[in-house]
């Protein structure tokens, strides 16, 4: 009985400290996972700022024609 309840025990012990090494690899996986998932959305963040950026230089040289444009008609339509 006494070797019994040992082995029980033991085994007891054992399964605990196997949860707790199972518990510490989940963890360094989730922290793994976060850091993958951070560089992904970085370089989505990145690429949209980039496209943004050259969206808004187009709109500013568009802009500048226009301006450029009025300029010229409201010029020509005082000097004559």
């Amino acid at each position: 009985m006494k070797k019994i309840m040992l082995s029980l025990i033991a085994i007891m012990c054992l399964a605990g400290f196997s949860s707790l090494s199972f518990a510490e690899d989940m963890g360094k996986t989730k922290d793994e996972m976060k850091g993958e998932m951070k560089g992904k959305m970085k370089a989505k963040k990145s690429k949209m700022k980039a496209k943004h950026n050259e969206m808004k230089g187009e709109m500013k040289g568009e802009m500048k024609e226009i301006k450029d444009e009025t300029k010229g008609e409201m010029k020509g339509a005082t000097g004559k």
